[in-house]
């Protein structure tokens, strides 16, 4: 399977970059991994509603444009479904199935994902209602995949 993490903004600490390279290592062993990464736009601290609608569209278009068109396409969004390791670890299982061997996980930047973007998605996934800083929400991803795997495979992990 080909997992493409398609990102707004980079992992600028150490510490993540860190845990994201640790992940992407242990999921070689499953799935061909690429994580791509778009530019954040510059945003001060005070918008408007039609300022961050521009925000997230200029972050929307780029990070379409990087998107397969035969992926399925897994957009991280607040409302979307939530779903536990095991309902993730099945989605994944039941892909190929469908024709599907592409998958792309879409993380949105801080003030989250355009509505074109939302519209393209295939799966609107919610890891929480809570909001979490995007670095962050990337190694949660990762996690979460590998997690998916080792279920998949039935093999240990710790719970």
């Amino acid at each position: 399977m080909n997992i493409h993490v398609l990102c707004v903004g980079t992992l600028r600490e150490p510490h993540w970059r860190d845990a994201a390279d640790e992940y992407c290592k242990r999921l070689r062993k499953y799935c061909t991994l690429t994580i791509d990464d778009v530019k954040e736009e510059r945003a001060p601290e005070r918008l408007s509603p039609a300022e961050e609608d521009k925000v997230k569209e200029k972050e929307g278009t780029a990070l379409l444009r990087r998107l397969s068109p035969e992926s399925y396409a897994v957009a991280l969004d607040l409302r979307g479904d939530a779903l536990s390791s095991p309902e993730l670890a099945e989605k994944l299982a039941s892909l190929p199935h469908e024709g599907k061997s592409h998958v792309s996980f879409i993380i949105g930047g801080s003030l989250g994902l355009s509505e074109a973007v939302l519209a393209r998605a295939d799966l609107r996934l919610s890891f929480s209602r809570m909001t979490f800083p995007h670095q962050l929400m990337r190694i949660v991803l990762l996690e979460q995949i590998y997690r998916s795997f080792k279920i998949l495979r039935n093999e240990t992990y710790h719970k």
